[in-house]
């Protein structure tokens, strides 16, 4: 037989109903509480995300000012290098420059003065020194230019001694070497290729140097030639007084 629901059991049961709907509540407000809260943090963390970007943003915006204003200093310091390096360059050109012209000057000089010695020095002893070994002197020419009778060599000659019968050939060099000699010996024998005097005529060959090689002068004398060596402010023949020049 069912059992007869009195009011105290609706009252319990709207009483259990209102403490259950309370406890819902509770746990709803303490779950929005939770979610404000992880909110708030959330935010909170945000922004300090934003912070930590617009700080990162400042120093890259520094440090590319800070590269930017290295960058224009070193274009400028390089565009002084260039400059202080150029202006070297150019003083030393011009230094250069200045030398060359001293030097071309100087060795111009030198050249003067080397005609001096041989038309001054040498070609006035000559005619005194060849005398004295029986070879009469009528002429005494410096630097003496000559084409082949054939016309397809040409020869030049310091100095050229000669008279009626004979002809000496000078060749004077600062420094004679044995090289010299030989570019002498030659051209003593071709001589009579380049001379339009009597083909009989007998031609020899000296040379003259102010300094020479080691034993240079005996190979010259060898070959059969008068030696020239300076002497004081003069010249004078290095040959023994039995020397007989080779004839050509």
């Amino acid at each position: 037989m069912t059992q007869a629901v009195t009011f105290n059991d609706v009252w319990g049961m709207f009483q259990e109903m209102v403490r259950e709907d309370r406890e819902r509540r509770q746990v709803t407000d303490r779950e929005l509480r939770e979610l404000r809260e992880m909110s708030a943090e959330t935010d909170r963390k945000f922004q300090e995300t934003d912070r930590k970007f617009q700080e990162t943003d400042r120093k890259f915006q520094e440090t590319d000012r800070e590269i930017r204003a290295m960058n224009a200093e070193t274009e400028r310091k390089f565009r002084e290098m260039r400059a202080e390096t150029e202006r070297e360059i150019r003083e030393m050109n011009a230094e250069t420059n200045r030398k060359i012209k001293e030097v071309s000057t100087q060795v111009g000089n030198l050249g003067s003065r080397w005609g001096e010695f041989v038309e001054g020095i040498v070609a006035p002893a000559c005619e005194t020194l060849f005398a004295e070994r029986g070879i009469p002197v009528h002429r005494v020419s410096p630097r003496v230019k000559a084409k082949s009778l054939d016309g397809t060599r040409r020869m030049e000659v310091d100095l050229l001694v000669d008279n009626t019968n004979s002809v000496v050939l000078v060749e004077v060099k600062s420094r004679l070497t044995a090289e010299d000699v030989r570019d002498h010996l030659k051209r003593v024998k071709e001589f009579k290729e380049f001379y339009e005097g009597d083909t009989g005529v007998a031609v020899m060959g000296a040379v003259a140097g102010i300094l020479i090689d080691n034993d240079v002068d005996q190979f010259a004398m060898n070959e059969g030639m008068f030696v020239i060596v300076q002497s004081g402010e003069s010249v004078r023949l290095a040959n023994t007084p039995d020397f007989v020049p080779k004839r050509w």
